[in-house]
């Protein structure tokens, strides 16, 4: 079952891994951190996730912190579903670890730093600490109404059994549509951004055999809830469209309705 797979105990036995990491470009529930740093601990190594997807999931609080779950490390994105400047870190609580990360970091890797960079980070995260639970939680309501809203229209979207996504992310099965980056290129076409994946189905031939979606940007923008079966019919629309083009005008009308960024202080 893709949904509950772990590490191999019999595999980290027989590698012997100094570091094991955890975290995807499709997250849609959430991971067991726990189990795998059990095995981690049995062969002696170290457990990093990777939450460059997942980073404003978990500064909301609607995703647990890998680090209370476990892992050693943790690397992030900065931009992505947290929506601060393009750039990363590396975080952990273990302050032995901290240490050598720094004297890695600097000065052997490090030649200087965007001062602009670092003061959009600092604004990002004073957003995150006044509105970060609200906007958190509205990607996944958002996430999980449009999947649910995709599939009523006879859309394959993944995961049904397990009731689509708890994230901010989901994904449709896209062999109906010649795979994820055919669809996706219909989807611009029509003004709409998504993007191909891999999923733990049957292949695609020649293209991905997923379709992901993703809510930060929608929701930043104020699009909520009752949005979503105007997006859902857009977006099966164009899917089903031999010209998608024809539905483009009325994408562009109905993103300009909205002209205001939410969940951050004025």
């Amino acid at each position: 079952d893709w949904s509950s797979d772990v590490c191999s105990s019999d595999l980290a036995q027989k590698l012997r891994p100094k570091l094991i990491t955890m975290g995807g470009s499709l997250n849609l529930f959430t991971h067991p951190i726990r189990e795998v740093r059990a095995i981690a601990d049995e062969v002696g190594a170290k457990l990093l996730f990777d939450a460059a997807h997942l980073c404003g999931m978990i500064a909301g609080g609607t995703w647990p912190n890998p680090l209370d779950e476990g892992a050693h490390l943790m690397t992030m994105s900065t931009y992505k579903s947290l929506g601060g400047p393009a750039g990363g870190v590396i975080v952990t609580n273990d302050a032995d670890l901290a240490q050598r990360l720094d004297a890695i970091a600097y000065p052997g890797l490090t030649a200087n730093f965007d001062a602009a960079k670092s003061a959009a980070l600092a604004i990002t995260m004073l957003d995150w600490r006044d509105h970060g639970a609200a906007y958190a939680a509205k990607m996944v309501a958002v996430s999980k109404s449009l999947a649910a809203a995709l599939g009523a229209r006879g859309v394959p979207v993944f995961g049904v059994a397990h009731g689509y996504t708890n994230s901010h992310q989901f994904a449709i099965e896209a062999a109906a549509y010649g795979g994820g980056q055919m669809a996706a290129k219909k989807l611009r076409a029509a003004n709409i951004l998504t993007c191909g994946i891999g999923l733990p189905i049957d292949l695609v031939a020649g293209d991905m055999n997923g379709l992901r979606f993703g809510t930060p940007e929608i929701v930043r923008w104020g699009m909520d809830e009752s949005h979503v079966a105007t997006i859902a019919g857009f977006i099966a629309d164009a899917l089903a469209s031999n010209d998608p083009t024809t539905l483009a005008p009325k994408v562009r009308d109905f993103r300009r309705r909205f002209d205001k960024v939410h969940y951050v202080n004025n």
